[in-house]
This record gives C-alpha cells, sequence and structure tokens, in this order.
C-alpha cells in the first residue's frame, strides 16, 4: 500500500469516465498523486466508479469490488470506497453485503468524497484529468433519460434527464482546447432531448454550432440520439460546419411495428425509415452508426427477418446488437415473460452481426484508392493507428497507417487507402 496514492478504477460507459476524470482532478488539488486503471492498485485508498446497466457489466462490477475487498483485507490498499451506477441502484443491499468497502457513494453523490475524508473541497465543477489519449475528450451534455424504454434500467438509476447549463459546457470545451484537445464526443443518454428542461426549447442544435465556432475544435461527434422526437434543425447545422463530424450515433433497437410497441419506443416503422431517408439527404455523406436488440419478449421470427430486411434496406456504416437481458424494476421485467430461449437470441445475435459484417465489408471496400483525413491515436509496432471523422473511439473502425514516413500521436495527415477489411482500413500517408 502507497501512502497519499488514490487509484480509480472507471468501469462502464464514457458517461462514467467522465466522473472519473473530475474525482481525480479533486484529488490531485487536494495533493495526491492519482492513478486510473493502473496494472497493481496499491493506493492507501480505491475508489471504483460501477456500471449497472445490464447483467454481465454489474458482474463486473461486483467481482471488481470484491476483488479490492480482499486486497483490503490482506492490507495491499487502504480505504475503499464505491461509486456510480450500481451502488445508486444497490447502496442499501451492498452496505450489507460488503462491509470491507469503507463508503458506497451513488451516481451523483461522489462530490462528497473528499469532505467525507476531511479534505477541503475543491470548487470546481468540469475541470478534470484526461484518462483518454491528449488529443481528445468527452464532453458530457446531460444526465438522466425521460424515455422509460421497456427494457432500459438507467431511468431508474440517473432519473430524470437533466441539461448541463449550455455556457458551462462551451467553457468545458474552452478549457480543453487550451490544453491541446482538438477531438470532442458530445455524450448524453439521449442528445435528442438536450435543453427542453432548461430552456423550455431543444437546443442541441445551437449547443452544437457555437461549440463547432471555438477555435481549435477540429471534430465534434455526437452520440447518443434518440428517433422520436429528433431535433431536426441539427442537421443544417451539421452540413454547414466541416468540424461537425458526418456522423451520428442514433440507437434504433428495433424496426417492427409490434417490437416498437412493445419496447416502448413511441416511435413507428415508417417514421424510422422516414428519419434515416431526411438525415442522409439533409448531411450527404454521413455515417451512421446504431444498436439493435433480439430477443425482447415478444420478438417472434417475423418480426426479427423485418429487422434483418432493416439493415439491408438501412446499410448501416457502423452498428452493434446485443440480445436482450432482463432488467428488475423495468417495465419488460414487470410486465412480460422473458420466454425468447437463449439460443434463439443468440442465433438471431449471430445472423444480425453476420449480415452486418457483409455490409460493412462493402461499405470499405467504396473507400479502396480514396484519400481520407485521419486523426492518428497511437503507434503501433507495425502501424500508427488512426481514425476518420466516421469513426468513435472504442467502438469504430481504425486506420492502420503504413510507417513510410513519420507521424506523431494527436496529429491529423492525409492518407491513400490501399486495402479494405470488413471493420478497418489500411493506408498509406501523404
Amino acid at each position: 500500500m502507497k501512502r497519499n496514492r488514490v487509484d480509480i478504477v472507471s468501469l462502464g460507459c464514457s458517461k462514467n469516465l467522465v466522473d472519473s476524470e473530475r474525482l481525480m482532478h479533486r484529488f490531485a488539488e487536494a495533493g495526491y498523486e492519482v492513478f486510473h486503471d493502473a496494472e497493481k492498485v496499491s493506493g492507501e485508498i480505491v475508489v471504483v466508479n460501477t456500471c449497472g446497466f445490464i447483467g454481465d457489466a454489474k458482474e463486473e462490477s461486483i467481482e471488481m469490488i470484491l476483488q479490492l475487498a480482499d486486497a483490503k483485507k490482506r492490507r495491499r490498499i487502504g480505504k475503499l470506497f464505491v461509486m456510480g451506477c450500481l451502488s445508486e441502484r444497490y447502496r442499501e443491499e451492498l452496505t450489507a453485503e460488503i462491509p470491507e468497502v469503507d463508503k458506497f457513494y451513488g451516481k451523483f453523490d461522489w462530490e462528497n468524497l473528499l469532505a467525507d475524508l476531511g479534505r477541503p473541497e475543491v470548487v470546481c465543477s468540469t475541470e478534470r484529468i484526461l484518462t483518454t489519449p491528449s488529443h481528445y475528450a468527452y464532453i458530457k451534455i446531460a444526465e438522466g433519460c425521460n424515455r422509460f424504454c421497456s427494457y432500459c434500467a438507467i431511468p431508474l438509476i440517473t432519473g430524470r434527464f437533466k441539461s448541463y447549463p449550455m455556457e458551462q459546457i462551451l467553457d468545458e470545451v474552452r478549457s480543453l482546447v487550451a490544453k491541446g484537445v482538438k477531438e470532442f464526443q458530445v455524450i448524453a443518454q439521449d442528445l435528442s432531448y438536450y435543453g427542453e428542461d432548461l430552456y423550455g426549447e431543444n437546443r442541441l442544435a445551437q449547443l452544437i454550432g457555437q461549440m463547432a465556432q471555438i477555435e481549435g475544435v477540429e471534430w465534434i461527434r455526437l452520440h447518443y440520439a434518440y428517433p422520436a422526437g429528433f431535433p431536426y434543425d441539427l442537421l443544417p447545422v451539421m452540413a454547414r460546419h466541416d468540424n461537425v463530424c458526418k456522423y451520428l450515433d442514433i440507437a434504433l433497437q428495433h424496426i417492427s411495428d409490434n417490437m416498437l410497441d412493445k419496447m416502448l419506443r413511441h416511435v413507428t416503422k415508417q417514421e424510422t425509415y422516414d428519419l434515416l431517408a431526411r438525415i442522409r439527404r439533409e448531411v450527404p455523406g454521413i455515417h451512421l452508426r446504431t444498436t439493435l436488440m433480439v430477443g425482447h419478449p415478444g420478438e417472434t421470427e417475423a418480426d426479427f427477418e423485418e429487422l434483418l430486411q432493416f439493415v439491408r434496406d438501412a446499410r448501416f456504416e457502423r452498428m452493434g446488437a446485443f440480445a436482450y437481458c432482463e432488467e428488475e424494476g423495468t417495465y419488460a421485467a414487470r410486465h412480460y415473460a422473458d420466454d425468447i430461449p437463449e439460443e434463439v437470441k443468440q442465433n438471431r445475435l449471430d445472423r444480425l452481426m453476420a449480415l452486418q459484417e457483409e455490409i460493412a465489408a462493402d461499405i470499405n471496400a467504396a473507400k479502396h484508392d480514396t484519400i481520407l483525413r485521419v486523426l492518428v491515436d497511437r503507434e503501433d509496432p507495425d502501424y500508427y493507428v488512426g481514425r476518420t471523422q466516421y469513426d468513435s473511439p472504442e467502438v469504430d473502425n481504425e486506420v492502420l497507417i503504413e510507417k513510410t514516413r513519420s507521424l506523431s500521436v494527436g496529429e491529423f495527415c492525409e492518407v491513400k487507402v490501399v486495402e479494405t477489411l470488413p471493420f478497418d482500413l489500411i493506408a498509406r500517408p501523404l
């Protein structure tokens, strides 16, 4: 155990990561040496930022807490604290079952942690220590969600949608630009609702338009939009500003009216087709990422075939999918029987992703011999590895850049695509 050292272990999504980065800054300002996701956790203080979204994520969080509780018993670490979505939802149960944890904090009261340690509170809500490469950062513009889809526990964990003030967000962007950040991943559980609660009207287009005009902002990428009530005034902003990436992450989940109704998505099949057509028409060349679900209660083979046809029609440039997993407290858990066999769910998931791989390979093949602007993320032994404006970190394609000349991490460069793979490109720098 190392004195004056704090280890932050961050699990789950990028929204969690932003909270971890803010907590790291506060510890550093209080005089601690701070480490994030270190290979060997050995701090006198350890904080686990948990995920509680789906079963696998909950299991990962619990396993990590138990490992660190054991390390505490062996005196390899000092105090152990837990924060985030899992403890927001199950604080009482966790407190009773894992007494080795010194204190559980939720999704929002973690800001009291330093005060509870007797350290003066750092009055700065947005300053943080980046754990990402220094050229990109995540910008969280809201918390919570008002949608209450049948399968989703997030509103039960994070509560109602709450927008952050626009000036606060823009000030954070300016601050990060001053530190060398060039690319901004704009994140919220539901970007499409931004401003409705705070200003009485949707302000997403205004926010992104003002962000795009900040000098030094090279790329802005948007995650995650919702199809019902989509703010169409965003599209001219995306088309007009070169530094707003022609990329949109919009989770659609399904396409059959039967499933959309059961999922409480408040959108129809035809409205979804019309939405995608309008987005592609108003923002030429846009790459769309979506997430789809198979195996939700009530999904018939006909519903699934409809979903396959939708994927053929929409030809998403980026797509992820997952099988339904019942989450306690949700509408689906209270009103539907989870009666689709696991092997059927897995078979449908495999068929869906096999189809998407074919589509992705075809879309990438069309990029052969094209010239693309790429941001270099890292250097591997055989390649520099970068991304185009159509690729978000961690989840999307990468560009493997041949080492025919020296490049620097964080540098933009033009490359020519010399080979294509289903989910990656190989390119030569120009």
